[in-house]
């Protein structure tokens, strides 16, 4: 079955946000089976994800307060089909990294045919985790068909499809 992978700096506001509301929408299609993860480029300590982060899932009936933060490693990169990142940074320096993975290395917002990262809002307002939250909606709402085309082309290439 389908894995995705869900990447920003420090894996505790953005990468938990996407990979909560992808796998809400996952069961929402009635799309059993598939597997999520998230991971920071900077993720150096175990802890969850932000408060603010917890309380705007929390408002769209998601709960993600037992996330804790995991650094990406390469173990994380082979399991996974498709891995999506929160900023251009994060996909190019995980390319240099990891470049028997970049066929399957995004920018998030690539996913809707444009190429913007999505604002970090680690250390601002509620307002800020809220902008990020609805940003994120919005491309998983009109790139949730293109995420799970890849997801499985990948699958099946690598003998998982589902």
């Amino acid at each position: 079955m389908p894995h995705v992978l869900f990447i920003c700096t420090a894996n505790i506001c953005r990468s938990p946000v996407v990979e909560g509301m992808f796998r809400n929408a996952l069961t929402k299609r009635g799309l059993a089976g598939w597997t999520t993860a998230s991971a920071g480029t900077w993720a150096i300590m175990k802890r969850g994800a932000s408060t603010n982060s917890v309380t705007a899932m929390a408002e769209r009936g998601i709960d993600i307060s037992r996330h804790q933060a995991q650094i990406v490693t390469e173990q994380l990169l082979s399991n996974s089909d498709l891995v999506l990142c929160m900023e251009a940074g994060h996909a190019e320096a995980l390319r240099a990294e990891f470049p028997s993975h970049i066929h399957k290395i995004f920018l998030f917002t690539e996913m809707i045919n444009r190429r913007y990262n999505i604002s970090d809002p680690y250390g601002g307002s509620r307002e800020q985790y809220e902008r990020m939250a609805k940003d994120v909606e919005l491309v998983l709402r009109e790139g949730f068909d293109d995420i799970i085309d890849r997801a499985q082309a990948n699958a099946a290439a690598r003998g998982g499809a589902g």
